[in-house]
């Protein structure tokens, strides 16, 4: 059975969705704020979150933040009464699967849910690169076979940087998207873990270039 987390404040709006996907054969968590959503997450990672912006103890912004920057890749969808372009905006480059504005009919909303659930199905669990091997579920890294032992914040940095192969990226794109948050001029933490990457992926065949001005780049080569 699949299971999706609804995290709304409005009880009513909260309510129907419930009845909705209840009725439709899902497993339905509830919160009404963004406590009750990080208790539900503490203690199982449900198969995706529809996730309101706007709730009584924050911003649903900083959730998909938190989730993202510890490597969770569960699907998300984001509700909004705004409409305001930048919040959809900075939701999507934080990474966010999807948006919808309020009001929405509860069909399309399921119909965006499902489309979740087929992406995530379609993920293969083995990503390779030449001798580098990422393993998406355990979210663990090899080269050769030899385990990188790497660190959260550095398994996501590789797996960003393998999904956008081939592409120049500047370090403020890279640090927003692997962090959740600007990089604000400071540097540092971005260089050290390409630095260490670097030097773990070494004998792959691969690498993370970076050249003044135009940001880094993953692909084939060596340090």
């Amino acid at each position: 059975m699949k299971t999706v987390l609804l995290v709304e404040d409005e009880r009513d709006v909260l309510e129907n969705n419930r009845k909705f996907f209840a009725a439709e054969g899902y497993r339905v968590l509830t919160a009404e704020n963004l406590t009750q959503a990080r208790e539900h997450l503490r203690a199982e990672a449900p198969g995706a979150i529809v996730l309101d912006i706007m709730l009584p103890d924050g911003n649903g912004l900083d959730l998909l933040s938190e989730l993202r920057a510890a490597g969770s890749k569960t699907p998300i969808i984001m509700l909004t009464a705004w409409g305001k372009s930048s919040d959809v905006a900075r939701g999507l480059k934080l990474g966010a699967n999807d948006y919808m504005s309020k009001p929405f009919t509860y069909e399309v909303l399921q119909a965006r849910v499902e489309a979740m659930f087929r992406n995530v199905e379609q993920v293969p669990e083995t990503v390779t690169r030449g001798l580098l091997t990422l393993k998406l579920t355990s979210r663990e890294a090899f080269v050769n076979g030899a385990d990188l032992l790497l660190t959260a914040k550095e398994y996501t940095l590789l797996q960003f940087f393998v999904q956008n192969e081939n592409r120049a990226m500047s370090a403020e794109y890279v640090y927003e998207s692997v962090w959740g948050q600007p990089m604000a001029g400071d540097s540092q933490a971005l260089i050290t873990a390409v630095s260490r990457l670097r030097k773990k992926m070494t004998g792959c065949g691969y690498t993370i270039s970076s050249e003044y001005g135009n940001g880094y780049c993953f692909g084939r080569g060596e340090p």
